[in-house]
């Protein structure tokens, strides 16, 4: 069988602190890394360079990956190893900012729910610090989820204490119920993929994990509303297969843009050719300042002062491509009921031919996403 092991890497778009441990040579500091084979994952080849069971921390499915928890002295020795291919330190990821419903009716998304498209049956995978389940916005919706962590505070994926997963959650599917506000796709199901913790923090290990969730407990979508700076071929791969097993894949460009938008601050996993990363707009179309750019961008929604649900039955706004990315995948819900019969590559492609033209790509990719528009094509 295939296995993987993991350990924590440097922050999405910050620092990441690293555990600290001993192993049988010494007082080595010890993080988290992915590790993969060139063959069946072999737990013996590991266990021969001194680590212990309880330090392999996660093993793969779908990839001849684990995760575990190394010194630097055993992480080098096992990047020498012939059957080894890849030892990466386990990158940390942080939710990429907050920021409200004039963005429902700004993607036509108020209008395909008057055309009957809800995007009920359509099972979207929120992977973020999790959802609020009990929220009166909400609760008819959720229908299941996963947490990567197993410590206490964070295992339950329906505890949410950051806030920013419910607030990601409400934007595709909030309720259409006369309470709060209503998301895109007002009838999907929801799940709550727990890949991020309390305080907004995750790995590229757990995002992996969380990926192959969703594709072993049959998503139709993905939404990460999160990124980090620095790429994992690991990472990469299980996006791939993601969007390769017929999942659409959308994540938030990012929050690294300038005034200018000139430089290529996209970030990962939204970089990957399978996944479609989303830039933010205000609602006169213009590119919010923070919102990432580069030749990955590939399609825009609104990401400022954006008001979605917020845990406690509670409401508010919240600004960043984490806000704009969950539109995507609202509408992508509601074409696809609408279009059952599209492929994820087919679906993809409509969402970009449809998309209103606002400018250069490299800051609005194929431009503003528009619901009703690819319904009707």
């Amino acid at each position: 069988m295939k296995k993987l092991f993991t350990v924590w890497l440097a922050l999405v778009l910050l620092a990441i602190p690293v555990s600290v441990g001993a192993d049988a040579g010494g007082n080595d500091q010890s993080q988290d890394y992915l590790i993969q084979f060139n063959g069946p994952a072999s737990k013996g080849l590991i266990k021969a360079f001194g680590v212990d069971e309880g330090d392999i921390l996660h093993t793969y499915d779908h990839l001849p990956v684990v995760h575990v928890n190394l010194t630097e002295n055993q992480a080098r020795g096992l990047a020498n190893h012939p059957h080894i291919t890849t030892v990466e330190e386990n990158a940390e990821v942080k939710a990429l900012g907050q920021t409200v419903p004039w963005g429902i009716p700004h993607v036509q998304g108020t209008a395909a729910q008057d055309a009957g498209y809800t995007g009920a049956g359509l099972k979207v995978a929120i992977l973020d610090t999790g959802i609020d389940r009990n929220h009166e916005d909400l609760f008819e919706n959720v229908k299941g989820g996963h947490s990567v962590f197993t410590d206490a505070a964070n295992r339950d994926p329906f505890y949410d204490a950051d806030g920013h997963g419910t607030h990601v959650a409400g934007t595709v599917a909030a309720v259409d119920n006369d309470l709060g506000v209503v998301g895109v796709a007002s009838q999907a199901e929801l799940y709550a993929v727990k890949v991020l913790n309390n305080s907004g923090s995750g790995s590229y290990a757990g995002i992996a994990e969380g990926i192959e969730w969703s594709i072993n407990n049959g998503m139709d979508i993905i939404n990460m509303s999160l990124g980090g700076s620095q790429s994992s071929s690991i990472l990469k791969q299980f996006s791939d297969l993601a969007y390769e097993e017929g999942l659409l894949v959308v994540a938030a460009a990012g929050n690294s843009g300038n005034r200018g938008g000139n430089n290529d601050t996209v970030g990962y996993p939204a970089k990957y050719d399978s996944v479609i990363a989303v830039a933010a707009v205000d609602q006169n179309n213009n590119r919010a300042t923070f919102s990432s750019t580069g030749p990955a961008v590939e399609i825009s929604a609104p990401g400022v002062s954006i008001l979605s649900t917020t845990p406690g039955n509670n409401y508010a706004a919240f600004n960043g491509t984490s806000m704009a990315s969950p539109h995507v995948a609202g509408v992508a819900a509601q074409v696809w009921q609408a279009k059952p019969e599209l492929s994820n590559v087919e679906l993809r492609n409509l969402l970009n031919e449809t998309a209103v033209n606002l400018g250069r790509s490299n800051q609005f990719g194929h431009g503003l996403v528009q619901s009703l528009d690819a319904i009707q094509q």
